[in-house]
């Protein structure tokens, strides 16, 4: 029983019933609401073709494609909390992995790949940082302009040929052989990704400040928060994430190409969005990100399984997209 001098969340002056319940159980009915879509989607990819959709072999095919578009929604999902958008993930990453794969890159072998990949990641971010954090720019339009600029570099390079990795020890990472106890090392390093990350923003002041500036940025920087710099940094972490990314693609795909990472910035943000990250900013979770990772990638296996037409699949994704955002501003209302 409370004391006298007590008010408990639900009885607080201004504050309409049941509001206090709906906040602290909303985000673990979304997160089941999306566990239980990607259930029902394996049990529909089980009854239409069980022999294939539930080998272990596709099991793992699906995992590890979801682990490269998976780390770049961890970044983007941290930008879109913030209230910023980043269309030059997809860009970037092709950038990335065509100038860690080029002849004179691939000289110094594993380490010279995985650093360039990193380092023309945090590269990219970088400029879009400074551009919308200290130059002002919008974001949609920064990011626009870096997805032109690294495409257009990255056929540059290229002269629009495909660039074989001849580096065995990077092409072994995409071996069965290099499985660990099953898994392949691509999810390992996504999981990893996502651990950092779910640590990262439910943990620390970074994460804190992140939601604050996304909620509100003229009351984060009254509160003593450097919105600026804050956001300098989210871009920094969405490049890093893109260029993690273009060494699992190098490693997945064996070569490097400029048609890498097309569309990627579509499907990370529809997979942040049906995971239940506000477009305006202010909420997110890194878990309900990655459930949408694993959506969109189950429904493009069942697809292929089924021989299904891609358009029929885009109309699919299409579809969740809109129904998410339904969803998302029934909730806001409530």
């Amino acid at each position: 029983m409370l004391a006298p001098h007590q008010t408990s969340a639900s009885t607080k002056p201004g504050t309409p019933k049941g509001a206090g319940q709906s906040k602290l159980f909303r985000p673990d009915v979304r997160t089941l609401s999306l566990v239980g879509v990607l259930a029902a989607l394996i049990v529909v990819g089980g009854i239409t073709k069980p022999d294939q959709f539930l080998a272990v072999t596709n099991l793992q095919l699906v995992l590890t494609q979801s682990s490269v578009i998976g780390v770049v929604t961890v970044g983007v999902t941290f930008v879109i909390i913030a209230g910023g958008i980043d269309l030059s993930v997809g860009a970037i990453v092709a950038l990335a992995s065509v100038w860690a794969t080029t002849v004179a890159t691939q000289e110094y072998g594993f380490v010279g790949i995985l650093l360039t990949s990193l380092l023309v990641g945090l590269g990219c971010g970088l400029v879009n940082g400074v551009l919308i954090a200290y130059g002002g720019l919008v974001p949609f339009i920064a990011t626009l302009a870096m997805l032109a600029s690294a495409r257009g570099l990255a056929l540059q390079i290229t002269d629009g040929q495909t660039q074989i990795v001849t580096v065995n020890s990077v092409l072994d990472l995409g071996q069965r052989d290099s499985y660990i106890l099953g898994i392949p090392p691509l999810v390992l390093v996504f999981a990893a990704v996502v651990i950092v990350g779910w640590l990262v923003l439910n943990r620390t002041t970074f994460g804190r400040r992140s939601i604050a500036v996304g909620g509100n940025a003229e009351a984060a920087r009254l509160a003593g928060i450097d919105v600026r710099r804050q956001r300098l940094y989210l871009y920094l972490l969405s490049g890093l994430c893109c260029g993690i990314a273009a060494f699992l693609l190098v490693v997945l795909a064996g070569s490097g190409q400029n048609t890498n990472g097309n569309l990627y910035e579509l499907d990370a943000i529809a997979a942040a969005i049906i995971g239940g990250t506000l477009l305006i900013g202010g909420r997110g979770t890194i878990v309900g990100s990655v459930l949408g990772v694993l959506i969109f990638t189950t429904i493009t296996n069942i697809f292929a399984l089924n021989n299904l037409q891609s358009d029929v699949q885009q109309i699919a994704k299409g579809a969740i997209i809109v129904a998410a955002v339904l969803v998302q501003r029934r909730t806001a209302r409530q």
